[in-house]
């Protein structure tokens, strides 16, 4: 991870495009019940809210503590691209 900034911008557009998928999933499938994927948007901001907090931690080992949010990005991004396929 280069710096504090690209993680940021990281977090953002994995779960911006999520969210993003999650509509796009709604638009195409109008005619079935949105609560899962609503429950699905409202977790992806959730954990973007819990991701950005913990870049702005303070820690005693930066490289460590940024390696370890990285790794929780890619995989809560991961659980939630399930979450979408399983819509189906």
């Amino acid at each position: 991870m280069a710096n504090v900034r690209d993680l940021k911008k990281d977090i953002n557009f994995v779960l911006g495009d999520i969210i993003e998928a999650v509509y796009v999933w709604e638009y195409e499938n109008t005619d079935k019940d949105t609560k899962k994927s609503e429950a699905i948007i409202d977790e992806a901001i959730n954990t973007f809210d819990e991701l950005i907090a913990k870049v702005n931690a303070k820690s005693e080992n930066p490289k460590a503590h940024f390696k370890a949010i990285s790794n929780e990005l890619e995989t809560k991004g991961k659980a939630l691209i399930d979450k979408i396929n399983a819509l189906g």
